[in-house]
């Protein structure tokens, strides 16, 4: 038998020739670069705990739809909440030390479930984030127009809405094509600035609050059971984005060590941040829940809070400290916006990558970013743009600008179908991680995480009412399409487990 330099057989050197040829074959992205700080700057990014915080704790409170609430106990569904999505985070961060690809959930559901349900999932959690991109993008443009130069410094907006709102697409654009780093250093930067702000005057009112009291982290200050319960599946809801670290694996110097601990730790800093605002809009307002749950303070509690002593807020004599919370929101959701563009550019990437959508976009550019997923998530944030500005009925909210109205129903059915992600992934994790060490851990996780993620699905289609009654019956029809996809297109074996650099 002929024999090869080194002993191997011709046979052995040409199966290993396939499998380098094989690899060969699979798209790139950059070095890996990245830190520990940047992956957390990507999780805390897209969770966007200040926009969070400014607007969406009302809901935990019992300001929805529903009309249920944990009311005065809001902080204490806030930790419940944290536990919940702890279970998630731990049960991604475990995937996350064997995974080391850009696809995330859909990688993760693929080692559960199977193949197939894991494209599907893939389908649907970046068909999410990508929505909740575009969402981001609609609001910018109204909020930059009318509450931040209109509304706060009282001059004309210089452009009009929807382009303002294409100037966000094509800053972002540039940022995604030139690199990743720039793109979490942004985050971070816009992220950290608000939320110091945010933070300090959370505290100065908890400081000058009335009353301050632990009753709000009492369970029985809830309204009901029902009401706590309604708290918590809200509550989940304002983490949406703390696993869309893993999403960078590829991209960081050490993902085994730096993901699992950046979704960990960007769990536990929102929620401590999160309790704190929580608190502070309880104490702020006196514990009286019908001043925090009147429309017009649960609209934006925080400004509510940081309007001037002259109208019950703790902004002093002036307007000042309102201008400011204003203006560091809109950082925020600057990030926001930046870091679902992020995740969304890795997932469509990945799945392109395995050829379950087309292959084109799965292409890079000469710094290893995924051009061709960049053009498609901005495409289809101009267009959504475009559809605020042209198509006034869809969506439309009454007494509300379309543009904010289009932001609250694409933001929700965004966090809607993520959930339905998380809850495939706690499901799949039962046989995924079948064969961890921890199995008491994989299915105390598992469980919790499925409660709480079906709980918020059930959440987002109880008693809702139009336009966001839509929301699951277009999130079926997008499902159903995936399955369609799914069966239909072959694709290729997945890059994690082709590729050595990939698998923990």
């Amino acid at each position: 038998m002929d024999r090869a330099p080194g002993g191997l057989t011709g046979s052995r050197l040409e199966g290993k020739g396939d499998a380098v040829e094989e690899a060969a074959a699979y798209e790139r992205l950059g070095t890996k670069r990245l830190t520990l700080v940047d992956v957390i700057a990507q999780s805390v990014g897209l969770i966007g705990p200040v926009f969070s915080a400014a607007f969406l704790i009302p809901l935990i409170a019992g300001a929805s739809a529903t009309g249920h609430g944990a009311g005065i106990a809001t902080p204490f569904a806030v930790l419940l909440a944290a536990v919940g999505t702890f279970a998630l985070g731990w049960i991604v961060a475990q995937y996350a030390k064997r995974v080391h690809a850009a696809g995330s959930l859909y990688d993760y559901v693929t080692m559960g479930l199977g193949q197939r349900a894991g494209t599907v999932a893939g389908w649907i959690y970046y068909g999410g984030t990508t929505v909740l991109a575009s969402a981001i993008a609609v609001l910018v443009g109204w909020f930059l127009h009318d509450v931040i130069l209109v509304g706060t410094f009282g001059v004309s907006g210089v452009l009009p809405v929807a382009l303002w709102g294409l100037v966000y697409v094509a800053a972002r654009f540039l940022v995604l094509y030139t690199g990743v780093e720039l793109s979490t250093r942004t985050q971070l930067t816009l992220a950290l600035v608000s939320a110091v702000v945010v933070l300090l005057f959370s505290v100065n009112v908890i400081l000058n609050a009335p009353v301050n009291s632990l009753r709000a982290f009492n369970p029985a200050e809830a309204p009901n059971l029902t009401g706590l319960f309604f708290g918590v599946l809200y509550g989940v809801l304002i983490f949406v984005g703390f696993e869309t670290a893993a999403n960078l694996a590829e991209e960081t110097a050490n993902p085994k060590r730096s993901i699992p601990r950046a979704v960990l730790l960007s769990v536990a800093i929102v929620t401590a941040y999160y309790v704190i605002a929580a608190y502070a809009q309880v104490a702020g307002f006196g514990f009286d829940l019908k001043v925090l749950l009147d429309p017009e303070v649960a609209a934006a509690p925080l400004f509510a809070l940081g309007s001037p002593a002259a109208a019950g807020g703790y902004g002093g004599s002036s307007d000042l400290v309102l201008k400011l919370l204003e203006i560091v929101v809109f950082l925020d959701v600057l990030a926001v916006g930046l870091g679902a563009a992020t995740a969304s550019t890795r997932g469509v990437f990945a799945l392109a990558r395995d050829r379950r959508i087309p292959g084109p976009l799965a292409a890079v550019n000469g710094r290893g970013q995924p051009v061709g997923s960049i053009v498609f998530v901005e495409a289809f944030s101009v267009l959504m743009i475009l559809f605020a500005q042209y198509w006034e009925g869809l969506f439309a909210l009454p007494g509300q600008h379309h543009f904010f109205a289009m932001f609250a129903w694409l933001s929700t059915y965004g966090g809607f179908v993520l959930m339905i992600v998380y809850a495939l992934t706690a499901l799949g994790a039962l046989r995924g991680l079948g064969d961890h060490g921890n199995q008491a851990g994989v299915w105390v996780a598992s469980l919790i995480g499925l409660a709480v993620s079906v709980g918020a699905i059930f959440g987002g289609v109880y008693q809702v009412t139009a336009p966001f009654d839509m929301v699951w019956k277009i999130a079926l029809v997008w499902i159903v399409l995936g399955i369609v996809v799914t069966l239909a297109v072959r694709g290729r074996a997945p890059a994690h487990e082709v590729l050595d650099d990939l698998r923990g």
